[in-house]
């Protein structure tokens, strides 16, 4: 069977979770051959993993490429204008996403053939969204809908034209598309499946939807344009949960999300993370002082501002204790690494107690390096540093958010997201009683033997290709598919929570595991 995996801002270019689950994939299924398709940001990324075998294809997809300058012409615009009027329409609140899965097709059409910059970069495509702008807030009457100024039109043009790039690409012939995230990714998976039939299977790690509300405050852009985008990305994210085949989040959790947004409960397949008991060894030994250990990106969703102000409360009960952080800064995460070092020094912690030591190699190294393991993710799906120190045998202080609980079970401590004090009561509970730390690790090293073993991950994903592949699915017609009745939707509100804008809009390198909006920045096309 060959399969392209889509990937968004992860695997190749980037490290991370979901890129250690995309390689753990291609290595435990060696008699598939894959094609990679990874939408990235300018295209110059580097392949940072070394492929395996059975990898064919590498094709890049660069949402913010220049891109040749070209006038669109008369009869370009004349052909196009129709079709960005029902695009645009099919965001409406009131039009409930009628027309929307007929518009991507129609646009799909104009950026194969290379057309859609020069048509959506036009006056007159910025004069028709001025001149009726759809009214994509939800909380709003239309009594209070706002006038479109000239550069709110051409930000939502740029937006709109740079996410729809992926749709350049030619439906794949290939057996199966895999989509290891919700969102852009799920373009071509998309175009596949409405030209060729393709069986299309979507992996969740985190919730697309959720980390980008978290990834785009209010604040981060206009509302007007802010309400646009996020809505075209609601109906994008809608449209893949209806239409793929299997949808396997990497935790129950995310299946809330998936079905308040449309997805047929019968099609959701659980399916955990996985890690190799072999490759972390059970630590034997212990630090001469009460250490913490932190693993992970120095990126707001991490919550790097948590992590030090319950350490600073730590040292205030355990003065000679110590935080040590081993993870590298993304690109375009510098400024968000400047500010955590700067308040680590305005909580008196540049002496030596908390330190931000970098990459480490093995990684599994950083876990014997402390007594407990400390996450304070706002937004996770299953995290790999949770069942990698729980494999070693370290209990873990984590923030109960996504999958977290369903992989720490009772074998370390959940606490509330953004509560300093709750972290550190916990990290000192743990810290201070030797007995309770040795429980903890002893069961979490044998809930990680018994359920989240690698080869029991991708056994089933295995499992999931072969069922997908017997199956002879017919092209969807789409007149047919939107006669179909579908369950009213559920309005999901916006998380409170919101990621600090510390880093600019366009997230290169960052590794939110599914990139919500990470390419996203102001700007002229291409």
């Amino acid at each position: 069977m060959n399969i392209t995996l889509i990937t968004e801002g992860t695997y190749p270019h980037h490290m991370g979770g979901v890129s250690v689950w995309c390689d753990q994939l291609l290595t435990h299924i060696p008699d598939h051959s894959f094609d990679i398709l990874a939408i990235s940001g300018s295209g110059d990324e580097k392949n940072v993993w070394e492929m395996t075998p059975n990898v064919g294809r590498v094709t890049t997809v660069p949402l913010w490429a220049p891109v040749p300058s070209r006038r669109a012409s008369r009869e370009l615009r004349n052909r196009f204008m129709p079709v960005q009027e029902r695009f645009l329409q099919s965001l409406a609140v009131e039009n409930n996403g009628a027309g929307f899965v007929q518009s991507l097709q129609e646009l799909a059409e104009f950026a194969r053939a290379g057309e859609l910059t020069a048509a959506m970069s036009s006056e007159d495509a910025v004069s028709m969204l001025m001149a009726d702008p759809p009214n994509c807030q939800e909380r709003l009457g239309s009594e209070e809908h706002e006038r479109l100024s000239v550069a709110d039109a051409v930000d939502i043009l740029v937006r709109l034209e740079h996410s729809l790039r992926p749709l350049t690409v030619p439906p794949s012939e290939t057996d199966l598309c895999h989509a290891t995230a919700n969102g852009l990714g799920t373009l071509p998976a998309l175009a596949a499946k409405w030209a060729n039939g393709t069986p299309f299977l979507l992996t969740e790690h985190g919730v697309y939807l959720r980390e980008f509300y978290l990834a785009h405050p209010p604040g981060s852009m206009s509302q007007l344009a802010r309400s646009t985008v996020l809505r075209f990305f609601k109906l994008l994210i809608e449209t893949a949960y209806q239409y793929a085949d299997i949808v396997a989040p990497v935790c129950r959790y995310n299946r809330l999300w998936e079905i308040a947004n449309g997805t047929p409960p019968s099609r959701i397949r659980p399916v955990h993370n996985g890690v190799d008991p072999k490759a972390f060894s059970v630590a034997t030994s212990e630090p001469a002082l009460p250490t913490l250990v932190f693993v992970g990106r120095i990126d707001p969703l991490k919550d790097i501002e948590t992590l030090l102000r319950s350490f600073a409360e730590v040292r205030a009960k355990l003065p000679n204790a110590r935080l040590r952080m081993f993870g590298p800064t993304p690109e375009g995460g510098e400024a968000y690494f400047d500010h955590c070092v700067q308040l680590s020094t305005d909580l008196g912690l540049a002496d030596g107690g908390a330190t931000f030591e970098g990459k480490i190699s093995p990684p599994a190294q950083a876990y014997h390096m402390g007594q407990v393991v400390v996450l304070t993710s706002i937004s996770e799906g299953l995290p790999y540093v949770v069942l990698e120190a729980m494999a070693s045998g370290r209990p873990v202080v984590a923030t109960d958010v996504g999958g977290v609980a369903e992989a720490v079970g009772d074998a370390g401590i959940l606490v509330p997201p953004k509560d300093p004090s709750a972290v550190a009561a916990a990290c000192v509970k743990l810290l201070s009683d030797k007995r309770k730390r040795k429980a903890l690790g002893r069961v979490a090293r044998a809930r990680v033997l018994e359920l989240f073993d690698v080869k029991r991950c991708f056994d089933t994903y295995l499992g999931l290709y072969e069922e997908l592949a017997k199956h002879e699915l017919e092209t969807i017609d789409l007149r047919e598919f939107e006669q179909v009745e579908v369950a009213e939707p559920v309005e999901v509100a916006e998380p409170r929570e919101t990621v600090p804008s510390y880093r600019p809009a366009a997230f290169q390198g960052s590794s939110l595991k599914v990139r919500p909006g990470r390419f996203f920045k102001p700007g002229v096309l291409g």
